[in-house]
């Protein structure tokens, strides 16, 4: 390999903002399948060793993902806010396939210079569009981790992480 293919300036485009919506939506369907996997009467109140249940988790994907894409479409971040608090398995499958319509509308409004264009997530959180988005990808899968955790020790075999279609 010459220096020549090392240059820092060479610009190469790893994921078209397409391909990572496609990525991230795959990452979504498998957490809703985990959702689908969790028993009613312990979706919202198991936990081990003081880590939150995963209904908890998922309102923190859900006030994440929307949210952080209207900012980075539009450079105006709104007020962190909780997501929206429910009760049923099915009325947080609800919350969950709403926020997926809103992602699948909201991402097509991204300009293209907000992907590489510096930004204050929530006033808070500094990174370009492509860096910010990325880490709500990355803190679903994070958190994720932890619901296959409580599967398994329920005794339930969870989805298949490598499974996102």
């Amino acid at each position: 390999m010459s220096t020549k293919e090392l240059t820092p300036s060479a610009t190469v485009s790893v994921f078209t903002p397409e391909q990572l919506l496609t990525h991230w939506q795959g990452h979504r369907r498998l957490t809703r399948r985990m959702i689908e996997a969790f028993p009613e009467d312990k979706l919202f109140t198991y936990s081990i060793g003081g880590m939150r249940p995963f209904a908890v988790l998922v309102y923190e994907f859900l006030g994440m993902g929307v949210p952080s894409l209207k900012g980075t479409a539009t450079g105006q971040w709104q007020k962190w806010a909780e997501a929206e608090q429910v009760n049923t398995k099915a009325e947080l499958l609800a919350l969950w396939d709403d926020a997926t319509t809103q992602i699948n509308e909201l991402w097509p409004t991204v300009p293209a210079h907000r992907w590489q264009e510096e930004d204050v997530a929530f006033g808070q959180w500094p990174g370009t569009g492509i860096s910010l988005m990325c880490y709500v990808i990355d803190n679903e899968i994070h958190h994720r981790g932890q619901a296959y955790v409580y599967l398994r020790s329920l005794g339930i075999e969870p989805p298949a992480f490598w499974d996102r279609q």
